[in-house]
């Protein structure tokens, strides 16, 4: 563990180091590519690559250098790492909302996944994110413990004129929300009487904030209090097939809402 330790330690500790070997593990180069590459100048890639060969990790090639198979495993593992880490640092302050028991795949998978978080000047940017792939969506399908204005006014007008196909399970809280306030509970009654929209109340709850629009899978993260802290959005499939699966679970679970369920406070 310890050679494996300083092995590591002597790539991090170089990010010409990191370039080179990821360079060569692409394929054949000369000394003068690999300048152009890296911006590393000769004297330094001469250091570098006498050093790759000391551990076997690249060989002379004809015109220049290409890894060894063993330096091609370090490169992808040493990547791979690179990414782990650009992801946690990513997830840092957002980790503690997620419900990660509810999300049964490897948060490896998020690797290429847009993140969006409130700014000054954008707090409601996670929301717009949503929004914008509902816009342009042929189908959606929501599974949520709430159900914010600006998407059930978006799917009500959408499903109205038949432009999407809009099915929501959500927990019984939600609805009860809208339907407490006058101008949601007509979006509300809207959306249930489109002929393109199907909305269901899973008496459980659903204890997740996901979409799926069309391909793609959107969750908003919202900290204990509610406050809206993040938003992400992969089309990675398998986080496709975990949301196609959830989705699906809380949907035979739920029962139908129609106009009679949605009733104003007293």
């Amino acid at each position: 563990m310890d050679a494996a330790l300083e092995d590591v330690e002597f790539l991090a500790l170089s990010a010409n180091r990191v370039a080179v070997l990821q360079s060569l593990a692409a394929g054949s180069r000369s000394r003068s590519d690999l300048a152009e590459e890296t911006g590393a100048s000769q004297a330094t890639l001469g250091r570098i690559l006498a050093d790759f060969e000391d551990r076997s990790w690249v060989q002379r090639s004809e015109g220049g250098y290409e890894s060894t198979a063993t330096g091609r495993l370090v490169a992808d593992a040493f990547s791979d790492l690179l990414e782990a880490l650009d992801l946690e640092r990513d997830l840092r302050d957002i980790v503690a909302y997620l419900p990660t028991d509810e999300l049964e795949f490897d948060l490896a998978r998020l690797t290429d996944a847009t993140i969006t978080v409130p700014t000054g000047t954008r707090p409601n940017a996670p929301v717009q994110r949503l929004l914008d792939l509902e816009r342009d969506a042929a189908e959606v399908r929501a599974f949520s413990h709430a159900f914010n204005e600006q998407t059930l006014s978006l799917m009500a007008d959408r499903a109205t004129d038949e432009t999407v196909r809009f099915r929501g399970v959500f927990s019984p809280g939600a609805v009860e929300a809208l339907a407490s306030d006058a101008t949601l509970r007509e979006h509300l009654l809207a959306l249930v009487d489109a002929e393109a929209a199907t909305v269901s109340v899973r008496s459980a709850g659903v204890p997740v904030a996901g979409t799926v629009a069309d391909d793609r899978v959107h969750l908003l993260v919202r900290d204990d209090s509610g406050v809206l802290r993040a938003s992400i959005d992969t089309d990675d499939p398998v986080v496709r097939e975990w949301a196609d699966s959830a989705f699906e679970r809380y949907w035979t679970e739920a029962s139908p809402l129609d106009r009679a369920d949605v009733v104003a406070p007293d």
